[in-house]
């Protein structure tokens, strides 16, 4: 089965900064773009940042300039750099399959304290 194990998330002050990792199995890796998500507290889960199995990056507003992905293929892992972290960045983050996710695994909880 496909998995994403995510880890990493903790709590840190405004503008700080957090490395959240996500290692993934049950696929090949390396031909799949890897999108990271987030849920904050009663709220709906959005995009946050992707990467193309090329390495093309792409972010979401919110984060643009702050957060940088990137993947590590021999290690089936894509990496979340966050700076810059704001209180409004808590939220539960996800990784999965860009184009087509599956089941979301358990998350890792970040949280910014104002």
């Amino acid at each position: 089965q496909v998995q994403f194990v995510e880890s990493g998330g903790g709590l840190v002050q405004a503008g700080g900064s957090l490395r959240l990792s996500c290692v993934a199995s049950g696929m090949t890796f390396s031909i799949n773009a890897i999108g990271w998500y987030r849920q904050a507290p009663g709220k709906q889960r959005e995009w946050v940042a992707r990467i193309s199995s090329g390495g093309s990056t792409v972010y979401a507003d919110s984060v643009k300039g702050r957060f940088t992905i990137s993947r590590d293929n021999a290690k089936n892992t894509v990496y979340l750099q966050m700076n810059s972290m704001k209180p409004e960045d808590t939220a539960v983050y996800y990784c999965n399959m860009y184009y087509r996710p599956l089941s979301w695994g358990q998350g890792t909880q970040v949280t910014v304290s104002s």
